[in-house]
Parts: C-alpha cells; structure tokens; sequence
C-alpha cells in the first residue's frame, strides 16, 4: 500500500498515470471555488492533460470554497501534497491516474486570504462548481434574488462577504481600484446559461452596495457559458477500499467516475485562457443547444429514475436502469415528452445522445447512487423538470409522464420507501418538503402550492389533474403497481 504524495508517486503501481510535471513547473492562474468530486474529474482532469503535454503550465490551480464542507477537503488534500486519484471506469476496465493541477487550498475560514489572491494579478480566471442551488436563483421566476439573507448580508457588509459571489465582487472591486484588469468568472455548473447566472449573481451583489462597480462588472468582465458533463459519484469508503485493492494507492479522497467527459465552451475570456481546445475542450459560439440537450435529456433523466428508485429502495443507478418498470419509465419519458422540446444540436443526432445517456447510467463499475440523483430536488425540479412541463403546456402537447415524476418526488418526500424503510433527507428543504408531501397524500394540490418551485406551471389546469391522478394512483395502488399500468408493463 503506497500513501499517496509527491515523493511516492515513483512508487505507485505501473500503468499508474502521474503528472509529468512537478510543481514547481507550475504557476498559478485560476483560482477555483468547490474542490469537490466534480472538479477534480472534469476541469482538472482537462488541465492535467494539457500540464502533461508541457502547454499552459500557467493556469494551475489554488482551490477555495465558503462552506464548512470545504475545511474538510482541504485537510484530506493537504495531507498528501493537493494530489488526487481519478479512477475512470467503464465495465470492462478500469484506468486511474494522478493528477497534481492544484498548487495550494485556501481554507474557507481565511476570507482575508481568498480575496487577496482574487486581487492578485496572476490569477485570469476564477472557476465555479457550488452545485444548481448555489446561485441564489428564486425558482419561480429563474433570476437573481438580491433579497436572499445572504446575498443581504454581503450587501450590507461589501468589505467582508461569506459568499461565493461576495467574496468574487470584492476581488473585482480590489482589481478596479489597482487599475487591474477583471478576470474571467467560468461557471462549471449544471445551469442553463451558467456564464450569465454568475455574472448576474456577481454584478447584482455589487450593485446591492456599489452600482458602478456593478456596470463596471458587467461591462469589462466575462462570463462563459458552458456545458459539463462527466458522471461523478460522492466518495465513500466504498471507493477508498476499491482503490487500495485495485491500485495499491491510499488516497483520502479519491475520484471515481465514468471514462465519458464532455466540455463545451463558449471562448468569451477577458483576461487570457489555458489552450483547452488541446485537451478537449469544444469551443463553439453558442453553448445554448448543448447545455439544453445536457440538461433536459441527461439531469432530467437524472430526475425520471431517480424517485421511482428510492420509493422501490434501489440504490444503485445501474440497478434502477435494469429494472423493468423504472427502465420503462425513463425511457417513456425521454421518448414521448422530454426530447420532443430539445431543438436541433450542431453535429449530434439526438437519438444517439439518448443511447449514449442510456449506455452511461447502465454502467455497473461507476456505483453511481440513487441518493445522489435524488439530492436536492427543490433546486433540481425547477431547472430540469418544470421548463419542460411549461413547454409541453405551451405547445398543447401530453405533460403525463411529468405529472407522474412530479407525483413520484412528491411521494418520495413523505419521507419513507414502500417497503417502510426511512428516507434520509436529502434536501434543503427536506422538513417543508415532508410536510407538504404528508397533507399532498389527501389534498394532492397542496403540493402545487410551492411557487418557489413550480411558478406558473402550478396554475395550469392540465398539469393540475394529471399530478393529482397520478400521485392518488401512487398512494392508492403503490409505487410498482401504479408505475406498471403507467409504463403498459405487466
């Protein structure tokens, strides 16, 4: 067993990839919020190639993040010198590389810190993985909500923020003052139209305190906009033992995921860029037809399995993709009502994008999990799943098979599986959620009354009857009875 470091690499497994470059090849030029798993499988992994191919050794990365979380991943890296283990798997190989792109993690406490070195000209870019419910978006309406407690908070208090987008408009206000040039924000997060959600979540935080700041953001900063995709599982010590088995690494925090990676990349940059293109990265004009492909097909999908699942204590993805009926109901769904609103994409034929999806949740060596698909619905719903029922509405055209995903996470959030088993909360909003889904079981509209999360879409008389039906058939008959008659399954 081999402790994962600098000096141990020479030591590692052979057909082990490490970097090859050391870190004092390195300089620093992205500062990056949310080290989580994500980060490390994609944006990493696309800097590690380049790094290895001896081009753009200047954008290295120094990590960072606001949460509590955070601390937690900074010690785990410390420990063994910023390294991560990366095991890309599909289900007749297994292939794990090193990678050593990060030159430094900026604790979460450290605030002072974080925007220094958001001041400091070296740093072009500063990337952005904070999840789908870390941009204060209102649901309902889909834009920036100044009047979050925390975004207030920031507001009131300019030279100290505690959020991302705090902390970002205080490095810019830094650089202004210097005479310094912005730097570019890349969001790498799973939003329709990412680049203009964090410009409008930057530059309308400092307009809470200094709107020519604010202009001044908005005019002279970027923002991309860019699709993500890479399936990438939480670690547990699932993950670490199969390390140690298969590869002889002891890695705190290694990264499991698929070998599919996907970036496509608006090239709007202000301040320079790393070659990406060179690594993979597609650049193209407009991310619009990607991201919606990504969106609808692939996290609402996501959404389609992952209810019917936990209700039928599923664990796994793959698992639930085998199983008759929630495997009928994804491909229902995909089929009759979400790929019907996914306009044209540049060089793709959809129904191969779908096989493609299909093929990367049945793989058995990810160990992606059913709770991971269900996490945070309140802030997943109402960017994967209701624009498609408001398109649909507005087209005139069948939203029964969404009713019925909506029904199923409504009956998920009451809180137990069908065999009784506990349901552990898996969102924010996990208390007001339960609740809701209780009194949904006799007055199903109650659910419906979460503006925040269905806006318009609850209005329509349409969806009104079709969710109600469909969550009393689901109570009444059970979740695999109910599926089965939905599905033509018998």
């Amino acid at each position: 067993m081999t402790k994962l470091s600098r000096a141990s690499l020479p030591n590692l497994k052979t057909g082990i990839a490490t970097p090859g470059y050391a870190a004092t090849d390195l300089h620093a030029g992205i500062l990056h919020f949310g080290l989580g798993n994500f980060h490390r499988a994609h944006q990493a992994v696309y800097l590690d190639r380049l790094f290895n191919a001896g081009k753009s050794r200047d954008w290295a990365v120094i990590g960072t993040g606001v949460r509590p979380a955070d601390r937690q991943m900074h010690d785990a890296l410390k420990a063994q010198d910023w390294l991560t283990t990366v095991v890309e798997q599909e289900a007749d190989v297994s292939r794990a590389r090193v990678t050593g792109v990060m030159l430094d993690f900026i604790p979460p406490e450290d605030r002072a810190a974080i925007v220094a070195r958001l001041a400091d000209p070296a740093i072009r870019i500063v990337s952005i993985t904070v999840t789908e419910g870390g941009y204060f978006i209102d649901p309902a309406t889909g834009t920036f909500n100044p009047e979050s407690p925390e975004i207030a908070r920031d507001g009131q208090n300019p030279e100290d923020p505690h959020t991302v987008f705090g902390l970002v408009a205080l490095g810019l206000k830094r650089r202004r003052d210097a005479g310094l040039k912005p730097f570019t924000v890349m969001s790498c997060d799973n939003i329709p139209h990412n680049g203009v959600v964090a410009r409008n979540a930057v530059a309308g935080v400092a307009h809470l305190y200094d709107p020519e700041l604010a202009r001044w953001i908005e005019e002279t900063a970027a923002f991309p906009n860019g699709m993500v995709d890479r399936i990438t599982p939480a670690t547990t010590d699932r993950e670490r033992k199969l390390l140690a088995q298969d590869f002889g690494i002891e890695d705190n925090w290694p990264v499991y995921c698929e070998e599919f990676i996907q970036w496509v990349l608006e090239d709007n940059f202000c301040n320079g860029r790393p070659a990406l293109e060179e690594a993979g990265v597609q650049f193209v004009p407009d991310v619009t037809p990607f991201e919606f492909m990504k969106i609808r097909i692939l996290n609402g999908g996501h959404a389609a399995i992952a209810y019917p699942a936990s209700l039928l204590d599923i664990h796994f993805v793959h698992d639930a993709m085998n199983h008759p009926l929630v495997g009928a109901f994804f491909a229902k769904i995909e089929h009759d009502e979400i790929m019907p609103t996914v306009p044209p994409v540049p060089g793709v034929v959809l129904g191969d994008y779908y096989h493609l999806i299909h093929r990367r949740f049945s793989n058995p060596k990810i160990g992606d999990t059913i709770p991971r698909l269900a996490f945070d619905g309140s802030n997943r719903q109402p960017k994967f799943i209701v624009p498609v029922v408001r398109d649909r509405l507005r087209a005139g055209a069948s939203i029964d098979a969404l009713a019925f995903e909506s029904a199923l996470w409504c009956r998920h959030c009451a809180g137990t599986t069908e065999t009784g088993k506990a349901i552990t909360a898996g969102d924010p909003a996990w208390a007001r959620l339960t609740e809701l889904a209780q009194r949904a079981r006799i007055s199903p509209l109650d659910w419906l009354g979460m503006e925040d999360v269905y806006g318009d879409v609850a209005q329509a008389s349409v969806f009104r009857a079709a969710f109600s039906k469909s969550l009393s058939d689901i109570w009444s008959r059970g979740t695999a009875r109910a599926l089965a008659d939905f599905v033509g399954v018998t």
